[in-house]
């Protein structure tokens, strides 16, 4: 009897993928999300400005921190596109003219949905810590809940979660304030009768 191996899934195979869609190579396997929805897109979108600002451009913060939405990162034979990614920049000094990045970054971010959460954090989470990412942040906008990991002695532990609209300091970035609730999708106001 001969097992069929199913053949890795290769960056020629990513490259095909059309534009619409976030392609990653997680374990040998190809997988495709469509971009994300307006929650999603907004909470990324906020946190990583808010971040960037003090970190990456010294306003208000302390500098010191590369902070990238959305990087490509080639991880030995895996390719991941976490939500936002920072480095810091006494580990990466400047930044690679490069389509993706081989460097692991020292922080990422998931914005996390119902499509994509199984694949962030069954498959994800544990490649970031093989790579000792020291930090991983999860975002779930739906939920309007946050979640902040440290990666240490190669697990992951809890070391913040929050909901709603709390005011938040977090390490790495525990400098600065973050407010949660301009993370999430405004309550529409009632309709008029």
């Amino acid at each position: 009897m001969r097992k069929h191996v199913q053949q890795r899934a290769t960056y020629e195979d990513l490259l095909e993928v059309p534009d619409h869609l976030v392609a990653e190579i997680v374990d040998g396997e190809l997988y495709t999300n469509p971009r994300p929805a307006s929650p999603h897109a907004l909470a990324k979108s906020v946190l990583g400005s808010e971040i960037l600002g003090p970190y990456q451009l010294g306003r208000g913060g302390p500098g010191g921190w590369w902070i990238l939405d959305e990087p490509e990162l080639h991880l030995g034979d895996d390719i991941l596109v976490p939500d936002i990614a920072g480095w810091r920049r006494e580990r990466m000094p400047f930044i690679p003219n490069m389509p993706y990045l081989t460097i692991a970054p020292d922080w990422v971010c998931e914005a996390i949905s119902p499509g994509t959460a199984r694949l962030d954090r069954m498959k994800k989470l544990p490649i970031y810590a093989r790579e000792q990412i020291s930090y991983a942040w999860i975002v779930d906008a739906n939920l309007q809940s946050f979640e902040a990991l440290r990666l240490e002695n190669g697990r992951w532990t809890i070391v913040a979660q929050h909901t709603g609209d709390e005011v938040i300091r977090v390490e790495p970035f525990d400098a600065i304030e973050i407010h949660l609730a301009n993370l999430w999708l405004p309550t529409p106001p009632p309709p008029q009768s």
